[in-house]
């Protein structure tokens, strides 16, 4: 588990202090894989070093599994801090050693004695899905493939805790998945507490756990993504959500329109037509659109509805765990989201 305690970070700047971080209070449960989200300069890298012990902050503490990190000094902050592996935003390889060479010189640093270090490197060569380019070198990769040597790499030696910083930057789209499903698989196989530090909303969706938005060096919003989605408040769920852009005047020509968050593949599948022939309603979908968390599907649509019934369709839907916002004086004020 890794719990910060009103965590403050300030640099000097040419003209006044940079506060990195200011009172950041956050908690990832033991196994959790924790997104951290914000715009560039926000604080994340920040926060991510100082998790890692690799920079002191001017006042708060980090625990990891409940001890608290902040009077450690010369070998047991040593110890401490090989339990904590970061895999940063520009990692290096090793351009003369093979891809297994790369992963095993962690190993090779502590002393693991070859068949053991043979054993740990192959499994880890599995996990990344590396194992029929063992014998490659770096230059004879793609950059995902690259990433996710490095990846291995920051697992080496078991850490307990793995802070990936911007993990799929500067990788193309179609190679973000692998980097991941490994991310997903430490966790998942080798029970890693892995946070993540990202611009991207959707490596949050793909992977995350929870996840806690930056902004300013506060954080500003913090939970599970699903809940946080569920919140029609959440300037997270405003960021991963589906855009919704309606015309106004496609809108008008329904009794009532309405913003719906559905969640979980009964309700995208079934709640809406369900409710149609409930109520005997025309009920249809002018904007908006769906996308996963992880495995769960979720939706946000415009919907228009005509019928006499359209207000108890409207609540009957929400009532059965979808999110719905109504515009407060009819359809033609309905505005893009």
């Amino acid at each position: 588990m890794i719990t910060v305690e009103n965590l403050t970070k300030s640099y000097t700047g040419a003209a006044a202090p940079v506060h990195a971080l200011r009172d950041v209070n956050v908690e990832v449960p033991a196994g959790a894989l924790f997104g951290v989200v914000g715009p560039a300069g926000s604080g994340k890298s920040t926060l991510a070093r100082c998790i890692a012990l690799q920079e002191k902050p001017d006042r708060g503490v980090v625990r990891l599994d409940g001890l608290s990190t902040a009077g450690l000094e010369g070998r047991r902050l040593r110890e401490v801090r090989r339990q904590v592996a970061v895999l940063d935003a520009q990692p290096v390889l090793h351009a003369e050693r093979t891809v297994a060479g790369n992963v095993a010189v962690p190993l090779e640093q502590l002393g693991v004695e070859g068949p053991q270090r043979r054993s740990r490197v192959g499994r880890l060569l599995d996990l990344a899905g590396l194992t029929q380019r063992a014998a490659l070198r770096p230059s004879e990769l793609t950059p995902g493939q690259r990433r996710r040597v490095a990846l291995a790499r920051s697992l080496a030696a078991a850490p307990a805790v793995l802070l990936a910083d911007d993990p799929t930057g500067g990788i193309a789209a179609e190679e973000s998945g692998g980097v991941l499903t490994v991310l997903d698989r430490a966790r998942a196989e080798l029970g890693v507490t892995v946070l993540l530090t990202t611009q991207d909303g959707a490596t949050v969706r793909r992977v995350c756990d929870g996840v806690g938005l930056l902004d300013n060096g506060r954080l500003v919003e913090q939970g599970t993504v699903l809940e946080l989605l569920a919140d029609p408040s959440s300037r997270i769920a405003r960021s991963l959500l589906p855009a919704i852009d309606t015309p106004r005047s496609q809108s008008a020509g329904y009794d009532r329109s309405a913003d719906v968050v559905l969640i979980g593949f009964a309700a995208v599948g079934a709640l809406l037509p369900e409710a149609s022939a409930r109520f005997d309603v025309e009920l249809a979908t002018i904007g908006g659109g769906l996308t996963r968390v992880g495995d769960t599907p979720v939706a946000r649509f415009r919907i228009g509805v005509n019928g006499t019934q359209a207000d108890t369709a409207l609540a009957w839907i929400a009532d059965r765990g979808a999110h719905v916002v109504q515009p407060k004086e009819g359809p033609k004020s309905v505005v893009a989201a």
